[in-house]
Parts: structure tokens; C-alpha cells; sequence
């Protein structure tokens, strides 16, 4: 799994050719919008996918939820403003009326033989306490495949997630490069990541990693995640594996057996039409110890470890983002053959945007 870290000159005093901030989000795929858990039965929700408005409706009665473009063909207005009526939802301005199909069903001064046209809906899927939608081409579908572990019982998982005043190729860049956990020294003490490996295809890589602390303490959050699976070794040398397969990433870690201990599957939705912000929705996963209860008993302290962590990540790259908005275009200069590799894979997945670039 050895690799060396081939770094040609040119590189270290060149910035890159293609400005990676302006590769947008290929829309061919699951992306999610909202957590279930905000979309009450007989309510909308009012979500956005690369500046597209996307309303969200959950029957009241229990039927499937749905997405719609989010505008009567009326009068524009937002159908997310409107009235859900069994599995048809009615814009609040003049009841016109839409199923999830985006049929107009409805028109309450006209005849059923002079319908309008309706609105575009959206492939919809609920899976894991998560609403994704596809916005892309519908004859290019396909299925949804596992959300991490978060399907597995043997597992507890977190549901996390804020809106990233960035664009969305700074958080896979971030999660991907382990060396940046000097920025985590507060939270995790001195640690240090050993690169082991790269394998990649033309939508995946992944890459290896091992750790040692090399000062202070284990952080009571780490240690939930990973001592009740670590051996007897007082030395802490655990197995990271991170992988981008577009246009998702996960990231697991092992401490012995075939298993991982932990599991994060992580997706990045964009919200505006420049994609300078996106809305981050996480699964983190952590493997039941033996002892019952255990987990639940400490799972506070996890997620103030994790939220504290997130928090960081999150300031770093807005930190980045800022700094392309103030110089215009990509300046960054990068070293680590694992992300050139990355940042070549999210531009030839991507889609490029059109329109000049405006600041935040």
C-alpha cells in the first residue's frame, strides 16, 4: 500500500489551469434536501438545488413524499406557501391544484377539459432519515444505494449537518486531507497521520491512513468512537480509509478485525445557483460496544466531540471560499498527489458553470 509523494516542481510555483470553484455539482444523482424529520405530514418544505427552488410535500395521511419545482405555473408564487390536500398540494393564491406528478389536477373557475400544463416534478426518494431528490436527467436514474452504515442496527448513528458558506469542493478537499489535522490540535492533541495509500478510478478514489498520538491526551469523543475495539497497546495506530465516490464521501476507521468502528457517509447539497454555499448532511456511524447502553450513556459527549470538530472544518473553509471570492480565481497551489488526483476526479465528474463568478 506504500506510495511515494511524487511532487514535480512545476507544481509547487504553478497554480492550477482549471479553476475548480466553477465546477458545478453534476445534477445526475441522489441529492439530499432536508432531513425527515423536518417535513411533517400535510406540511411542504421549501428546499433549493444549485439555485433551482424545490418544494418538498409529505401527505397527511401517510402516502409517499414528493418534490415539485417550486412555483404555480399560475402566477409563479411558491407552491410551498400552498394547502397539502391528500397527495395534491394548492397553491395559496388561486387554489390551482398539482399532484405529485406535477399535474394541474385543478383549477377551481375552469373546467376539467382546460386544464393548464403543470410543473416539473422531481424523482423523490426517503431513505435513512433523509429526502433526496434527483435533478438531473430522469432517463439517466439510478438506484440509491446504501447511506453508509446508518441502515445497520449495529451501528448508532448521528444525523449532522449545517448550510457551509462554501463551495462544495472545499469540504471534499478538507475531509480527504488528514494533514490538516493541525487545525484539530485543541480538540485532539498532538496526532500524527502517516500517508499510506491511493487507489482510484474515474469517479472514486480513496486513501489510506494510519495515526499516532504524539502528545497529550485521547479526547473523550475519540475514545467513545475507538478504545472499547482497541487491543491492549498503549500505542494508538488506527486504520483510516476515505474515499470520494462522486459525489459522495465516506470515511472509516478500523482498530482491529474486518469491521470498521466507525462509518461516515457525507453529502454535499449546493444551495445557490453560483454554488458558493451548500448544505452538508453527515451519517456518522459508530459501532455498539459489547456492554449495552453503553454508547447511548455517552453519546452526549460524542456529539459535543463532533460538533466541535465540524465547527473547525466549517470555519477553514469559509476562510477559503473568502479568500478565491477576494483573488478572483483558484490560487491554490497543492502538494499532496492524493488531492491533485481528487481535485482532477471533481472536475471531470463535475459540470462546469456558466456566467462569471460574483463575490459572497
Amino acid at each position: 500500500m506504500s506510495d511515494t509523494l511524487d511532487l514535480p516542481t512545476r507544481q509547487l510555483v504553478q497554480p492550477p489551469d482549471i479553476d475548480l470553484r466553477r465546477i458545478g455539482s453534476h445534477p445526475d444523482h441522489w441529492y439530499p434536501l432536508a432531513w425527515s424529520k423536518e417535513l411533517k405530514p400535510g406540511k411542504t418544505y421549501a428546499a433549493q438545488f444549485a439555485g433551482e427552488p424545490i418544494v418538498l410535500i409529505r401527505p397527511k395521511d401517510g402516502g409517499a413524499v414528493f418534490a415539485l419545482e417550486d412555483r404555480c405555473a399560475h402566477r409563479q408564487v411558491p407552491l410551498s406557501k400552498g394547502v397539502v390536500e391528500g397527495c395534491a398540494v394548492r397553491c395559496c393564491y388561486h387554489g390551482w391544484t398539482y399532484d405529485a406528478s406535477g399535474k394541474c389536477i385543478d383549477v377551481p373557475y375552469l373546467g376539467k377539459d382546460k386544464l393548464p400544463n403543470g410543473v416539473r416534478a422531481y424523482p423523490c426518494r426517503e431513505q435513512d432519515g433523509l429526502i433526496l431528490i434527483w435533478p438531473g436527467d430522469p432517463k439517466a436514474i439510478t438506484e440509491l444505494g446504501p447511506l453508509g452504515s446508518a441502515h445497520d442496527k449495529a451501528f448508532k448513528t448521528r444525523r449532522f449537518g449545517k448550510q457551509v458558506r462554501c463551495h462544495y469542493t472545499f469540504m471534499h478537499e478538507n475531509l480527504m486531507d488528514m494533514n490538516h489535522q493541525f487545525l484539530h490540535r485543541r480538540q485532539m492533541g498532538k496526532i500524527a497521520p502517516r500517508y499510506l495509500g491511493r487507489r482510484k478510478g474515474e469517479d472514486w478514489i480513496e486513501v489510506d491512513y494510519s495515526f499516532a498520538r504524539t502528545e497529550g491526551s485521547q479526547p473523550l469523543g475519540e475514545a467513545l468512537i475507538l478504545s472499547s475495539r482497541r487491543g491492549a497497546s498503549k500505542v494508538s495506530q488506527d486504520l483510516m480509509t476515505i474515499r470520494t465516490e462522486y459525489p459522495y464521501q465516506t470515511l472509516r476507521i478500523w482498530t482491529s478485525g474486518d469491521e470498521p468502528v466507525m462509518h461516515l457517509w457525507i453529502a454535499y447539497t449546493p444551495v445557490d445557483a453560483e454554488q458558493k454555499f451548500n448544505r452538508t448532511f453527515g451519517l456518522l456511524s459508530v459501532r455498539r460496544p459489547k456492554i449495552p447502553g453503553l454508547l447511548d450513556l455517552a453519546w452526549p459527549a460524542l456529539v459535543w466531540f463532533t460538533e466541535r470538530i465540524f465547527a473547525e472544518d466549517r470555519e477553514i473553509v469559509e476562510m477559503e471560499q473568502r479568500a478565491h471570492d477576494a483573488q478572483g480565481a483558484d490560487w491554490n497551489v497543492e502538494v499532496f498527489p492524493p488531492i491533485r488526483d481528487l481535485r482532477a476526479l471533481l472536475a471531470a465528474n463535475g459540470q462546469p458553470m456558466t456566467g462569471p463568478a460574483k463575490s459572497v
